[in-house]
């Protein structure tokens, strides 16, 4: 017996600048889902606007709906929401990548269903579907936080001091914890299944797309800064770190999701 795909929803995506948002809709150009996406826009503290609370409690972004009928009752609409970047991809990928290569074979053939059976392609998949928010993500806040504090957001009669402090944060921890996660992904991609250029393998992932942004963040924040041994800077020494960045940024999928941000920006007057 042979599954059938799914029913395809009518998908809508709240758009948050400046947010993880982004990857999920170059999830949605990957799976050729059909969506709509609300633009919402941070405000001079780089807060979300209270309209977000509207949509989900915690007024973060991405949260994304799917509406489709109600199997109970087919006059009316059934409506799942979903929140936050790797619960979203991961039902997005497991109901509609059907004939694409973002979810890797999960099981070597004659092992299906068994423990210990997986690929390691699977395997990796599972990983780094958390790895970018559990992970990564907290130092790259860490560190724009500690940027707040050598900024013109502080008083000036004070900026000094914070800034020593944030100095010493940033040699003390962010750095050092950023070098490891960057060695991390270095060994990595270096020993990507089947010599692949992605983290799981010879195609693109989900779990790449959700890598994307984390990464985005570190190249903007932290590629000037050096190895806390005057050695360089992180994107010379990390050299397959941030060539599989930018081929990320080369895929088809990734364009289109830029130029529909683009669209919508100029549609909302913002530049």
């Amino acid at each position: 017996m042979t599954s059938q795909p799914p029913t395809r929803p009518r998908v809508k995506i709240y758009w948050l600048n400046e947010s993880r948002a982004q990857r999920i809709v170059w999830l949605l150009e990957e799976l050729g889902l059909d969506y709509d996406v609300e633009v919402f826009y941070r405000d001079e503290n780089m807060q979300a606007p209270p309209e977000m609370r509207k949509v989900h409690p915690l007024g973060k972004s991405p949260v994304v709906t799917l509406s489709f009928p109600n199997p109970a009752d087919p006059a009316k609409q059934k409506e799942v929401v979903l929140a936050e970047s790797g619960v979203i991809a991961q039902y997005l990928t497991e109901h509609f990548s059907h004939g694409r290569t973002l979810l890797p074979k999960r099981y070597h053939d004659g092992q299906e269903g068994q423990v210990g059976g997986e690929t390691d392609a699977w395997l990796r998949y599972q990983y780094f579907l958390q790895y970018p928010e559990g992970s990564l993500m907290p130092q790259v806040l860490v560190g724009l936080i500690l940027g707040i504090l050598k900024s013109s957001k502080i008083p000036f009669f004070i900026r000094p001091i914070t800034s020593s402090v944030a100095d010493k944060m940033f040699a003390a921890f962010l750095i050092p914890e950023l070098i490891h996660h960057l060695d991390f992904l270095e060994s990595q991609l270096a020993t990507s299944p089947d010599n692949g250029n992605y983290l799981c393998g010879n195609h693109l992932t989900t779990a790449d797309i959700l890598m994307s942004f984390p990464l985005q963040l570190v190249r903007e924040r932290g590629a000037a800064i050096h190895d806390g041994k005057g050695k360089g800077k992180l994107a010379d020494k990390y050299l397959k770190v941030f060539a599989y960045l930018r081929r990320l940024e080369e895929e088809p999928g990734y364009k289109r999701a830029e130029a529909k941000i683009r669209e919508l920006e100029k549609s909302k007057g913002q530049t």
